[in-house]
C-alpha cells in the first residue's frame, strides 16, 4: 500500500533541482501556506515573512488569483492613505474527500480550501459475511462531489484515507484498503492519500483548527482509547508503533454497562454527560492522570508548554478535561475545534497539504 503521498500537482519534478518552475511553485505554496496559518494577509505582511521582494510577492499573487486559489478580502480603512486590500485563500480555490475507518462505522467528509465542512455521513462497516463495501464508498464519494458545481468538480484535490492500525490488521487489511484505494483511483479519476488516523487528525488540527497557530505542541486524540503524538516545529511524530492507553470513552462505556446503566452516545458532542455523576468524575481522573504522565514523560526530553485535545465527546466534557490537565500539568491545554469527525476532516486534510502547502 503507497503510504507516501504521490508528486505534489504544483511541481513537475522535486528531484531535478531548484529550476525556475520548481523555485515558482515552491514559491506559491510557501504564499499558500502563510494564507492558511493567517486568515487575512496582505502582499507587505507576505514579503516581510518570506523575504520575497515586492515585485515577486505581486506576481505570485496574481497567478495564484488567476488559478483561482486566492482572491482579495475586505479592504482595510482606518490608515494613512488609500486602503490596504489583504489577500485571503479562496474556499471554492480546491475542495478535498476524507475518509476515517473506524471499528464499527466508516466517516465520509468533503471540505473545501479553508477546511469548512461542505459534506459528512456514516457508513456501516461490512458485516462478517460480506466481503467488502467498496460500492458503498465509491457511491458516496460520487455524492459528495456531485454536490459541487460542475467546474468546481475540477477542483477536487483528491482523497485522504485514514486507517487505524486496529483496523488494518484485520481482514487482510492492508490486501483490504489495497484494493479500496486502487477501486476509488481507477473509478474517480483521483489520487488517494493514506495515513494513520491519529497523524491525521493531527494533521487537521494542525492546519484548520485550534493548533493552527501553534509550532511546538503535544497533540492528544480522545477516542475508543486516549492517543497522542509529539508535535515539533509543525512536524508531527509517529513511533514505529503504535501507542495508545486504555483509558478513553470505551473504559466508560464499560463502567457504565457494568452498573447497567445507558451507555454514553460516543459520538454525540453536544450530548450532556452530567448525569453520570461519580462514575464520570472518576474516569475523568483517570484520564488526565495518564495525559499528566504522557506530558511529564516528554517534557524529560522536550520542553513542551502546550496540549492540545481533540475528541468527538461532549464540548463540555472535553473542556472541564482541558481545565484539570492544566491545573495538574502547568501546561497550557486547547480543545481541539475540529468536528464533526476530527479523523475524517484530517484525512480530507491530506490531499490540500501534499498538493498545495510547504512540506
Amino acid at each position: 500500500m503507497r503510504f507516501a503521498p504521490p508528486n505534489p500537482l504544483r511541481i513537475a519534478d522535486r528531484a531535478s533541482g531548484l529550476n525556475a518552475v520548481s523555485v515558482r511553485s515552491y514559491n506559491e505554496r510557501l504564499v499558500l501556506s502563510l494564507l492558511l496559518q493567517k486568515a487575512s494577509t496582505t502582499r507587505l505582511e507576505i514579503g516581510e515573512r518570506t523575504g520575497l521582494s515586492a515585485q515577486t510577492v505581486s506576481v505570485l499573487v496574481r497567478s495564484l488569483e488567476q488559478e483561482g486559489l486566492v482572491a482579495k478580502g475586505e479592504a482595510q480603512k482606518g490608515r494613512v492613505g488609500p486602503p490596504t486590500v489583504p489577500i485571503v485563500l479562496n474556499p471554492e480555490g480546491a475542495f478535498s474527500i476524507g475518509i476515517s475507518v473506524g471499528n464499527d462505522h466508516t466517516d465520509v467528509v468533503m471540505i473545501d480550501f479553508v477546511g469548512e465542512v461542505r459534506f459528512h455521513t456514516m457508513l456501516p462497516n461490512p458485516e462478517v459475511d460480506r466481503v467488502s463495501n467498496h460500492s458503498e464508498f465509491l457511491t458516496t464519494i460520487r455524492e459528495a462531489i456531485e454536490m459541487l458545481p460542475r467546474k468546481a468538480r475540477e477542483r477536487l484535490a483528491g482523497v485522504g484515507l485514514a486507517l487505524p492500525h486496529s483496523v488494518a490488521d484485520r481482514r487482510n487489511g492492508e490486501a483490504y484498503f489495497k484494493a479500496l484505494q486502487d477501486e476509488i483511483e481507477q473509478h474517480l479519476a483521483v489520487s488517494v492519500f493514506v495515513q494513520n488516523d491519529i497523524t491525521a487528525a493531527a494533521s487537521g488540527e494542525s492546519m484548520f483548527g485550534a493548533a493552527k497557530p501553534l509550532t511546538d505542541y503535544m497533540y492528544f486524540y480522545l477516542g475508543a482509547n486516549l492517543h497522542g503524538r509529539l508535535v515539533l516545529n509543525h512536524q508531527i511524530y509517529n513511533g514505529n508503533s503504535p501507542v495508545s492507553f486504555d483509558v478513553g470513552i470505551a473504559a466508560l462505556e464499560r463502567q457504565l454497562a457494568e452498573e447497567d446503566r445507558p451507555v454514553a452516545p460516543r459520538r454525540a458532542i453536544e450530548a450532556d454527560w452530567s448525569g453520570l455523576g461519580d462514575l464520570l468524575a472518576g474516569w475523568e481522573k483517570r484520564l488526565v492522570d495518564q495525559m499528566a504522565h504522557s506530558l511529564d514523560a516528554v517534557s524529560q526530553f522536550v520542553e513542551i508548554d502546550t496540549a492540545v485535545l481533540s475528541s468527538t465527546a461532549p464540548r463540555q466534557v472535553c473542556a472541564g478535561i482541558c481545565r484539570k490537565l492544566e491545573a495538574s500539568s502547568g501546561v497550557k491545554v486547547i480543545a481541539g475545534t475540529i468536528a464533526p469527525s476530527p479523523k475524517a476532516v484530517g484525512a480530507a486534510s491530506l490531499p490540500l497539504s501534499s498538493r498545495f502547502m510547504v512540506e
